[in-house]
């Protein structure tokens, strides 16, 4: 960002931020900031001046933000960084802006090809909440927690109502993270066994929900053998549902930039788990976790799927399509391969929500202000010194940024 100098002493330029009303449907309630965490920013940084975009649907009202001192209103066309969760739909999007979202691009999604041409057309500066990340590549910011916390929590639910055990409210009929972990220690959790993939956020939102529930953790070895009566589970990393093709020890590093060579190894866990958690990031070329044809098996145990990870057709063959808030389950009949009534006793409980974090948008909101603040903030009066807003980066002046121009034959695709 610009300086001014005064003497010797380099005085960062006022710069006018923006909170901008989701307008994705289905509608997110989600927030960057929340009224608190704003007040928090501008006394941290008094050169920040921010707007906010009036909304009927945001966590927070609109007159939580005036009584916080902020200005609501329908125009933030003078503000220079528009700051927002889910992409902007494209009649929404202003010329020649600095827009910080979601924008569900870097994958090549096809959905959004339309979008990043518009952004390149309309000369915006687009920063992607998805690459804001460390020099090695480690994500800063994110929602991923939650997605952990409410997928974790809709798996037990799932059981309760295919088994008729118990009536877990939806949490989004809750009004807070606190209120949910209240309904969890209604229940009582049945002796099952629960396999959760992944060490990142997600998986770490997960297991928060476990260790609350008071679920003991065991490793691995113990887990494959444990055939008690009470609810046990493991949280299994790469290397342990994966093993390399010729027997060598491998590495996690190796993993992730040579999944070919590697074979999956986490049938052993599917003959002997009853609820399986996925937290796991899934990269392209790696061994699936189970095929259609493994699922077949009369050794295929696993019931329940909370799958967090929602990779469509992809590594997890149950998941044949996400589901919704509204409508969080859906059966997979292993032998026909396709979805049936999840109440079906033959058939796997599959949650596949691709939005959870809206379940939460309270928590979510706070959670996500708080790590915006800490990481990307300061970025904008230190002249990016740990490099954040460049990593980010992904349009600039029409055109993509040398990071990000793998993505020329997508835009330039039909």
């Amino acid at each position: 960002m610009k300086y001014t100098h005064k003497g010797t002493k380099p005085i960062p330029e006022m710069i006018k931020f923006a909170l901008i009303k989701e307008e994705k449907t289905p509608p997110d309630r989600r927030v960057v900031f929340s009224p608190g965490k704003l007040n928090e920013l501008i006394k941290k940084f008094p050169e920040a001046n921010f707007k906010v975009q009036s909304s009927d649907i945001r966590i927070f009202t609109d007159q939580e933000y005036r009584d916080a001192g902020f200005e609501v209103t329908e125009d933030v066309s003078d503000c220079d960084v528009l700051l927002g969760v889910k992409e902007v739909p494209l009649p929404a999007l202003i010329p020649n802006k600095k827009y910080f979202f979601f924008s569900h691009t870097i994958k090549k999604q096809p959905y959004n090809r339309d979008l990043l041409r518009e952004v390149l057309k309309l000369n915006i500066e687009l920063y992607d909440h998805e690459v804001i990340v460390k020099e090695n590549g480690a994500r800063l910011i994110g929602f991923g927690r939650y997605a952990g916390l409410v997928g974790a929590y809709n798996g037990f639910r799932g059981i309760g109502l295919k088994e008729n055990l118990y009536n877990l409210p939806k949490v989004e009929s809750l009004p807070d993270l606190d209120a949910m972990l209240a309904e969890l220690d209604k229940i009582k959790i049945p002796p099952i066994k629960i396999v959760l993939t992944g060490s990142g956020k997600v998986a770490k939102g997960a297991k928060e929900v476990l260790d609350h529930l008071g679920i003991k953790k065991l490793s691995v070895e113990d887990y494959l053998q444990f055939e008690d009566r009470k609810p046990v589970y493991c949280n299994i990393g790469v290397l342990d549902y994966n093993k390399r093709k010729d027997g060598s020890k491998g590495s996690q590093e190796e993993f992730f930039k040579e999944p070919q060579k590697y074979d999956a190894n986490f049938l052993r866990f599917a003959h002997t788990s009853d609820l399986f958690i996925s937290g796991h990031f899934y990269g392209d070329g790696a061994p699936v976790f189970f095929t259609a044809e493994d699922a077949k098996s009369n050794d295929f145990r696993i019931k329940c799927i909370a799958d967090i990870s929602c990779d469509i057709n992809g590594p997890i063959a149950s998941t044949i399509r996400p589901s919704t808030i509204a409508e969080p389950f859906y059966g997979y009949n292993t032998e026909t391969e396709t979805e049936v009534d999840f109440y079906d006793k033959e058939s796997i409980l599959v949650m596949v929500v691709d939005n959870l974090p809206c379940e939460l948008p309270k928590d979510a909101s706070e959670g996500f202000g708080e790590m915006f603040l800490k990481h990307v903030i300061p970025a904008f009066f230190n002249n990016d010194k740990e490099g954040v807003l460049k990593r980010a980066q992904m349009a600039q002046n029409g055109k993509l940024t040398s990071k990000f121009s793998y993505l020329q034959d997508y835009v330039d695709g039909v």
